[in-house]
């Protein structure tokens, strides 16, 4: 029998993206986002969420209406609302401008109190169900392009709820072609670069603000839980990871972002403390410096902790780390030689005190190139 092994992954070469009604469900009523932009991709982003995805009937004051796939049906007053406009006029100045960028077209009806939308090219990236039934507008999710979000973007200037929905759109997870993707879900521009770091002025260009501004949009969204910055001195730029972004596009645990890590998948040194006692290095050959075993020991704690392993925080856990290549056994751990060496394998063994092994767990540590600034 054929044994299949499950790869998750959000690649950048797809055109599209899957956006889950719930998440865009959760940014509407997060009110601490501002959407006064003039971009208009979170209005075109609620819009398409609405949208039906089969034929299905609406009866409203005492009239049933037929709705097609990629088309709703709503009172002016909800389009106010989910806008967060002030008057229902600026809700439909709002539709009259993706009407004019052919994105949607729009027709009122009930006496200017009902509008019916409907999002052009809908078949052409969402699968449509022949059968006609009811669509639930909290649950499944639906497909954007790309391609629409780049141009809503580069149309005006970004609110904090598009900035969001921008980095959302863009991020990619387990891609070999994006360096740090495999460390957690990060956030790229898509520029051909393969590097996920990015500055604020380009942020701020890319959005329509000030360099200033665009900073302040990152903080906010940290402070809010939604995202991660994991920046690096000089001119490297900073690396944006997704927090709550693989719970919901894969429905599985999020994962801890570590900075040495994402410094390692991209290639940049960061300088450690060298100083090393005489009393802290075993005289055995094949031994590991006292520091450097509490360095590798904490970053292989935040890593399993992250992955549901809790015996990290037991007091009576005991660690080991004992070499596994016959190289390491002439070998001792070392900041400034380890770019000099090859790959040094070591096993890890976690025990009760009762000397009770619960698990082994393969430690590699492998030199990187120092990319110069």
């Amino acid at each position: 029998m054929s044994e299949y092994q499950l790869e998750l992954k959000q690649i950048v070469d797809y055109p599209r993206c899957r956006i889950y009604r719930q998440f865009i469900g959760l940014l509407m009523k997060d009110k601490s986002i501002r959407v006064g932009g003039t971009s208009g991709l979170y209005h075109f982003t609620v819009l398409s969420c609405f949208a039906n995805f089969r034929t299905s009937y609406k009866r409203i004051d005492g009239i049933s209406y037929t709705i097609y796939p990629g088309e709703w049906l709503c009172r002016v007053s909800e389009l106010t609302e989910w806008f967060r406009t002030r008057f229902q006029h600026q809700a439909l100045a709002i539709l009259r401008e993706l009407q004019d960028r052919h994105l949607i077209t729009y027709t009122l009806l009930g006496r200017g109190r009902l509008v019916k939308f409907k999002i052009k090219g809908w078949c052409k990236y969402n699968r449509v169900l022949e059968y006609n039934a009811p669509c639930q507008k909290d649950t499944g999710f639906f497909f954007l392009p790309i391609s629409v979000a780049n141009e809503l973007v580069s149309a005006g200037r970004c609110s904090e709820m598009d900035a969001m929905l921008d980095l959302w759109i863009n991020t990619v997870y387990n891609d070999t072609q994006v360096q740090g993707s495999e460390v957690g879900p990060v956030v790229y521009m898509r520029n051909g670069t393969g590097s996920p770091l990015i500055g604020y002025a380009e942020l701020a260009q890319r959005w329509g603000v000030s360099k200033a501004t665009a900073g302040r949009y990152l903080r906010k969204m940290q402070e809010l839980d939604y995202l991660s910055m994991v920046a690096f001195p000089g001119t490297h730029g900073t690396a944006i990871y997704l927090k709550q972004y693989l719970s919901t596009m894969f429905q599985i645990s999020d994962v801890m972002i570590d900075k040495d890590e994402v410094a390692m998948s991209l290639n940049i040194h960061i300088q450690m403390d060298e100083e090393t006692e005489e009393g802290s290095v075993s005289e055995n050959s094949s031994g590991v410096s006292k520091s450097h075993t509490e360095i590798i020991l904490q970053k292989a704690a935040k890593i399993l902790a992250a992955q549901g392993f809790p015996c990290f925080s037991c007091p009576r856990l005991q660690c080991k780390l004992l070499p596994l290549s016959d190289d390491c056994r002439k070998a001792f751990i070392h900041v400034c030689d380890l770019r000099k060496l090859k790959d040094y394998r070591y096993l890890l063994v976690l025990s009760c005190k009762d000397s009770t092994e619960i698990f082994q767990f393969e430690v590699r540590l492998s030199p990187v190139t120092v990319k110069e600034v």
